[in-house]
């Protein structure tokens, strides 16, 4: 087994005894992600998924399916209260019930026969504790989701639907994990409450798991296909959390980073026994190993629990593609210096990605802003935008003015058709634009003047003044006077040379003897 591979253990966890019963399977036709930052009580329902659904195929899975579920028979008592301190879920009954959708929809609309069991969480973040944060607020959110840098295609989905959240990390391999992740946040979204209600938030989960086990016997996707479910939902000062798998939600209040979800994992079992420690956790072999997941058995059931939050607050849900990948001080470093919740959503995918991006990392941030702060910002990140808009006209104006100025203070001799000529400007060009205009054009050829010359002309030869332009083409005319008449004598001095030469030849030759007539 790679690292990457998601894997179930070979006994299912522990169940209570009244877990719910599964749901019908609903229609796969995911919608866009939505990532930008945007007040979310007016942002439309978004759901992220990165893979259409695509039907069962002959390999097998990357994990065996659970057993078929027996027959149902009579209900047994309800199990004891669990112990908070114990990482595994109370004791399983002997059977498993099957599929019902009716009573399915019967939990959710009473969510008294939900079992509550203690969160695990109790003792990462106080649970009771009150936030003085008033009625009125609101949320900016922003998600992302990435394949990575090793896998071949995505297999998380995300859900944002105000003022629901979820990411779902799936698993079991193409045309599996993505069906198993798509089909979880359709059903979340379709079956949540309109409240922060934990009980009735984690029966939709318990819902989307019993809807991707039937599909799977239905023949869409594969046997044993699955995925992690993180859910939230925000209602004033209330945060509810359903969980089940590895994937996590951090809440950032104050400055600190607090992980208010257990994974239900191999390693965390042995971070909660003391056997290693959470950094060990990351890059131990067997990481990957899960202990409750969505698909794996139709007795499954959700952790849920509610916390207080507060104006200022953040919420994060990943996967583990993020959290195996990147310190949890690391994470907290981040979401402190990200102003803006999508830019916390890019930064922290980045880092992941940075760091190796060994699987799918999805991310989905919520902050938490009251009403008025919100308007304040918009209208501040107006006024910023106008500030700058002006500053950038402001700045082209000026640019634009001591170009003119340049252009029209300035000189500089070049050529133009072969001749000398005086331009305005700079011998430069910006986007195509030309610096100069041509002033004159002198009679004086360049091919007249010396090569050095010539290659400083044809670059541009700066002047201070018109006078100093004209004194130079008037040292050019003089030189090229002095270089045609010193020509010319030296064409002549030649010419003398040979006169002379030719006379003195004739002269020998008539005194010599035999030239008497």
């Amino acid at each position: 087994m790679t690292s990457g591979e998601r894997t179930f253990p070979s006994e299912p966890a522990p169940q209570p005894t009244n877990a719910p019963i599964g749901a019908a399977t609903p229609a796969l036709d995911p919608m866009a992600p939505a990532e930008a930052d945007a007040p979310l009580d007016a942002a439309p329902a978004a759901i992220g998924a990165h893979a259409a659904p695509a039907p069962a195929a002959d390999p097998e899975p990357a994990h065996a399916a659970p057993a078929p579920a027996a027959e149902p028979v009579a209900a047994p008592a309800p199990a004891p209260e669990p112990d908070p301190e114990q990482t595994a879920g109370p004791a399983r009954p002997d059977t498993t019930a099957e599929i019902d959708v009716a009573a399915v929809e019967r939990k959710l609309t009473d969510p008294g026969s939900t079992q509550s069991f203690p969160a695990v969480t109790e003792e990462r973040i106080d649970t009771d504790s009150t936030y003085d944060a008033g009625t009125s607020t609101s949320l900016m959110w922003g998600a992302r989701s990435d394949v990575g840098c090793v896998r071949t295609h995505n297999e998380d989905s995300y859900l944002v639907q105000s003022p629901l959240f979820c990411v779902c990390d799936g698993m079991g391999g193409h045309a599996a994990g993505e069906v198993a992740s798509s089909l979880a946040v359709e059903t979340i979204a379709r079956l949540a409450p309109h409240e922060a209600d934990p009980a009735r938030l984690a029966a939709a989960v318990e819902a989307a798991n019993a809807a991707i086990i039937e599909a799977a016997e239905n023949g869409l996707g594969k046997p044993g296909m699955g995925c992690t479910a993180t859910v939230a939902y925000i209602e004033g000062t209330s945060l509810a959390i359903a969980h089940v798998g590895d994937s996590r939600a951090y809440l950032l209040h104050e400055g600190t980073l607090i992980r208010v979800t257990h994974d239900h994992s191999y390693v965390e079992e042995l971070v909660d026994a003391g056997e290693i420690t959470a950094d060990e956790a990351r890059v131990h072999p067997n990481r990957s190993v899960i202990t409750r997941a969505l698909g794996s058995d139709p007795a499954m059931y959700a952790d849920h629990f509610q916390l207080n939050i507060e104006e200022g607050d953040r919420l994060i849900l990943c996967s583990d593609g993020l959290s195996s990948m990147v310190p949890d001080a690391d994470i907290e470093a981040i979401a402190m210096q990200s102003p803006t919740a999508q830019l916390c959503v890019d930064n922290l995918v980045d880092a992941a990605l940075a760091a190796g991006g060994g699987d799918n990392v999805t991310v989905v941030v919520a902050d938490v802003v009251d009403d008025g702060r919100m308007r304040d910002l918009i209208r501040r990140r107006r006024r910023n935008i106008l500030i700058a808009l002006a500053g950038i006209i402001f700045a082209l104006a000026a640019a634009l003015a001591v170009g003119a100025y340049v252009v029209s203070s300035s000189l500089f001799l070049g050529v133009h058709n072969g001749h000398v000529a005086i331009y305005t400007g700079v011998p430069e060009s910006i986007l195509g634009i030309d610096l100069y205009r041509l002033y004159d054009e002198t009679a004086i050829q360049i091919d007249d003047l010396p090569e050095d010359t010539q290659n400083r002309l044809n670059e541009g030869i700066g002047q201070a003044s018109m006078d100093e332009a004209r004194a130079t083409l008037s040292q050019y005319r003089t030189q090229i006077d002095a270089d045609r008449t010193r020509a010319a004598q030296n064409a002549a001095a030649i010419e003398g040379s040979s006169t002379d030469a030719d006379d003195a030849a004739g002269a020998e030759a008539a005194g010599t003897p035999g030239g008497e007539a």
